[in-house]
């Protein structure tokens, strides 16, 4: 099955955890989205980002990598419950893309058999996320 739908940050809290140079650092994100479209609901998700380079002064400038573990709460479709998923990231030119993995035996509720792979695309457009799954 294929889910489809937009998402906006509600909560973005980033901290330096390693200076490396003046341009290059890592950090940790503690973010929550709201979902809307297919999936409906909120997410927590816990970022580890590698900035290869960063202008303080304008961070759309920044090019970063970066891991995180979300976990998302709600309904997907007609099914209420809960998930976990594994993603990476880059962000580049303004624009962040991932991809992701829903872990498979995360699931809770109705949602407790899912499984599936995705990805989203967050720019001056919007954020748009998009994924197949099996429940």
């Amino acid at each position: 099955m294929k889910a489809k739908g937009t998402f906006t940050v509600k909560k973005w809290e980033e901290k330096d955890a390693e200076l490396i140079s003046p341009q290059m650092k890592t950090t940790k994100a503690a973010v929550e989205y709201a979902f809307e479209g297919d999936a409906q609901g909120v997410a927590s998700i816990d970022y580890l980002m590698f900035y290869k380079y960063f202008d303080p002064n304008d961070p759309h400038k920044a090019s970063a990598i970066f891991v995180g573990l979300l976990q998302f709460n709600g309904k997907l479709l007609s099914k209420t419950g809960s998930f976990f998923v594994r993603e990476n990231g880059v962000f580049e030119n303004g624009s962040a893309s991932s991809t992701y993995e829903i872990i498979a035996g995360s699931g809770s509720g109705e949602l407790i058999q899912i499984s599936g792979t995705g990805h989203y695309v967050a720019d001056q457009d919007g954020s748009h996320f998009e994924f197949d799954y099996n429940l």
